[in-house]
């Protein structure tokens, strides 16, 4: 069993999602069986919960252990996780808050897999911040794109607007809103589809998604912005998009990690 109390006023499957992976991995199944209680009472379905609460998970021994992420690296400073598609960032970061000091310092979206670094004090939080916010940050991406690509490597600029009513953005070639610039190359090619190694030059929000799907080449099992037929045709649940390398341009509290390279082992 694991329990929680409730920092805010939230809804059951997001407090869920955001503290527990392998609850969330597996909150259908327990709510079914009742096997969820908060305050005591078994919850069957969504519920709202109040700051203070207190939340029960009765999980199997199999649904307990089930992976969410694996530490790649970890020191005084910093810790580098490779995290599981379908496991939002924040539940990564509340098991690493459990077990002493940490700190957010990036999120990757819940379905994609890959690096992502967390500060276990000030002085490393401060480093790694300015270090995004510096873009001293080298990130390499594979994608799994459907479709062939219009040259073996190239560099695709556009333009950018988030939609926050629809949680998602827009792509434009016209001037209007951030630049972007996703750099491409070509891995392989297996038939209808094409393994792309990505180099972001800007890092926001859904850019690669969204800058692939803008030229016609839709990461595999993307949801939001993909293609839903062809996604069906090959039972494609989940965007195939890893995080793969991450390497630090640091220096202060954190220059012994200046040019290290960490790598996630999953593949494509």
């Amino acid at each position: 069993m694991k329990r929680y109390l409730v920092p805010a006023d939230d809804a059951l499957k997001n407090f869920t999602d955001n503290t527990d992976a392998q609850a969330s991995f597996c909150l259908r199944a327990l709510l079914k069986r009742r096997d969820v209680k908060v305050n005591g009472v078994r919850a069957a379905g969504e519920v709202s919960l109040k700051a203070g609460d207190e939340v029960c998970y009765y999980m199997t021994p199999a649904e307990e252990q089930k992976v969410a992420f694996t530490v790649v690296y970890e020191d005084e400073n910093v810790i580098v996780a490779d995290k599981e598609s379908g496991v939002n960032s924040e539940a990564v970061f509340s098991a690493f808050s459990r077990r002493g000091e940490a700190y957010f310092i990036h999120r990757l979206d819940r379905n994609t897999e890959g690096l992502i670094v967390f500060a276990k004090n000030r002085a490393a939080e401060g480093e790694l911040l300015a270090c995004f916010r510096e873009r001293r940050v080298e990130k390499i991406y594979h994608a799994l794109v459907f479709g062939k690509m219009p040259a073996e490597s190239g560099v695709l600029t556009a333009y950018l607007r988030k939609d926050g009513a629809r949680s998602l953005v827009r792509i434009s070639d016209r001037p209007a809103g951030e630049k972007i610039v996703t750099e491409y190359e070509v891995l392989e090619e297996r038939g209808e589809t094409t393994l792309l190694k990505i180099t972001l030059h800007t890092g926001k929000t859904h850019q690669i998604r969204a800058h692939l799907a803008h030229i016609g080449r839709p990461v595999v099992g993307d949801e939001k912005y993909g293609d839903p037929a062809r996604n069906r045709a090959i039972h494609a649940a989940r965007q195939r998009l890893i995080a793969k390398e991450l390497r630090l341009l640091s220096g202060g509290p954190l220059a012994y990690l200046n040019g290290k390279k960490f790598v996630s082992a999953k593949s494509l």
